[in-house]
């Protein structure tokens, strides 16, 4: 149900846009309204959920582990996964950023014959997320080009390194390719394994047909069906300068990708793609784990009147002891 919510979900946005290009002519809707709207609620959606997690309450330490703690001389520290220091957390925080340290360890369990209980390592899922996420950041970069003027030198570095393996002209960006590969990857596992299909929502194949359909519709403007750059560019650099002008001879394609993005900024803050932020206020994650070193006080507590059972026994100590119930005190 999920997967066939969110395949005809897609199809709408992108029909929705043909039919008001096409028809309706609403190039100045889908060229400034839609792109200004996604952008202001991207923003305030990102800024909110963040001040929403900063705010919560994590008095004690909760850490996640996977290595000996810091405890005796003699007995060896894992100071990545179990860091009693602030720079071991670091550490630690730049591995999850960087490398996906967790999704590298991650194991699947297998029942087999005899009955066997086996268990595998995840290594294609740790390397198709790796590759889908640094694929998706050079793509990002290297579209600074169309809001930048001139462009900076570092987006020049990325398109250099991207197409180092040249193939004729236009020429082809290795992230593109690996963009599309990652995503149908992750994908395909979640239709095809039993296991991820049953606890697949619509949250979870949305994202991924949205970002696979707006790879798609960059690689045919780029490849097959080519459009006014220049034109793209001035459209672009004048909502960055809030004077907007939209040029007449911009293809529809364009605008359904452009739609896309949008769409795909505008779902941001509000899907499971805010783990972007949410990564950092992680408590799991962000906070060393010296509970045997310090003691962790909630700041949170009130005063709570208690009623001990030494007061117990003294109101109740004569019927206490007419009932056979033994007390402290004679």
């Amino acid at each position: 149900m999920g997967i066939k919510f969110s395949f005809v979900a897609v199809l709408t946005l992108i029909l929705v846009v043909f039919l008001g290009v096409k028809s309706a002519h609403l190039e100045h809707v889908f060229g400034v309204y839609v792109p200004y709207a996604a952008v202001c609620v991207f923003f305030l959606g990102f800024i909110y959920r963040i001040v929403l997690w900063a705010r919560s309450p994590v008095p004690f330490r909760i850490p996640t582990t996977g290595g000996q703690q810091q405890s005796l001389p003699w007995v060896k520290q894992n100071k990545l996964d179990n860091p009693s220091t602030t720079a071991g957390t670091i550490g630690r925080m730049l591995l999850e950023i960087l490398v996906f340290r967790s999704l590298f360890r991650n194991t699947k369990m297998e029942l087999r014959e005899g009955p066997k209980l086996t268990y595998q390592l995840e290594k294609w899922l740790w390397l198709a997320g790796l590759a889908f996420h640094y694929s998706f950041l050079v793509i990002f970069l290297r579209h600074l080009r169309f809001f930048i003027d001139p462009i900076p030198f570092f987006v020049q570095i990325f398109e250099k390194a991207d197409s180092v393996m040249q193939v004729g002209l236009p020429l082809v960006y290795l992230s593109d390719l690996v963009l599309v590969a990652a995503v149908s990857y992750l994908f395909i596992r979640r239709v095809v394994l039993p296991q991820m299909r049953y606890i697949s929502l619509a949250a979870d194949y949305f994202p991924l047909l949205l970002i696979l359909a707006l790879a798609i519709t960059g690689i045919l403007m780029r490849y097959f069906i080519r459009i006014d750059v220049t034109s793209v560019k001035d459209l672009t650099i004048s909502l960055v300068t809030f004077h907007p002008v939209v040029p007449k001879d911009l293809s529809v394609l364009f605008y359904i990708h452009f739609f896309l993005i949008c769409v795909l900024f505008t779902y941001f803050p509000f899907s499971k793609l805010m783990h972007l932020g949410g990564v950092f206020l992680s408590p799991t994650r962000n906070l060393p784990n010296d509970s045997r070193m310090k003691q962790h006080l909630n700041p949170w507590n009130y005063p709570v009147k208690v009623h001990t059972y030494e007061a117990y026994e003294d109101e109740f100590r004569e019927k206490m002891i007419e009932a056979g119930l033994p007390v402290e005190k004679e």
